[in-house]
């Protein structure tokens, strides 16, 4: 298993990725340096890739590395959040959030239900990264991460703190009080996720 780790330099955080003769992905343009005998492979999109990527902000091209060594991926004044989803375990995650893992996860795209995406402020063609373990994984974040279990209940939150789900939990976009209250509650429409599952969510952001 690639050892995935976070460091600090000077105020930043860095992921810091070793090979001993594996593969691991990172997202588009991720890469800072990499040190050792590691194979460096871009590879091309499909068609069907390229007709989704007109309506998403996520690129479908994620390079390969593979070899013995270690990756060093851009650092960022935010944070990153390293974690090992299992077998068979399907997350979903929010635009921008994906950055690197492991050869064995799976990447592929998905697309939210049109009007819960637009009712949310995300456009009516939302698509998004889904990881499928097992493997190890970094993600973009923005604080610290806590990962939240619903069990068959409701998630509701006032914007864009969850970074991921797992594909137990359906999405959607409701007001934050009943008409016409809502026009006075001070609140924004809520981000809704229901069913059972987990999520990743990034409740403050680091202070630098």
């Amino acid at each position: 298993m690639a050892d995935f780790a976070t460091r600090e330099v000077e105020g930043m955080r860095q992921v810091v990725i070793t090979l001993y003769d594996e593969t691991v992905r990172a997202r588009h343009g991720a890469l800072s340096n990499m040190r050792g005998k590691i194979d460096f492979t871009p590879r091309l999109p499909g068609s069907g890739d390229l007709f989704r990527w007109l309506f998403t902000r996520e690129s479908r091209i994620r390079p390969f590395y593979t070899g013995s060594g270690k990756i060093l991926l851009q650092p960022s004044l935010t944070g990153y959040h390293v974690f090992d989803v299992a077998d068979a375990e399907r997350w979903i995650l929010e635009p921008g959030v994906y950055w690197a893992s492991e050869g064995s996860v799976a990447l592929d795209f998905t697309r939210e239900p049109m009007f819960a995406s637009l009712w949310a402020g995300d456009g009516l063609l939302n698509w998004k990264t889904t990881m499928t373990g097992p493997g190890r994984v970094a993600i973009n974040a923005p604080g610290p991460v806590e990962t939240i279990d619903i069990n068959d209940a409701e998630l509701k939150v006032q914007g864009r703190l969850v970074l991921g789900r797992t594909d137990g939990l359906k999405f959607s976009s409701q007001r934050s009080a009943r008409f016409p209250r809502n026009l006075i509650s001070g609140q924004q429409r809520m981000r809704v996720f229901t069913g059972t599952g987990k999520v990743l969510v990034s409740w403050t952001p680091y202070w630098n």
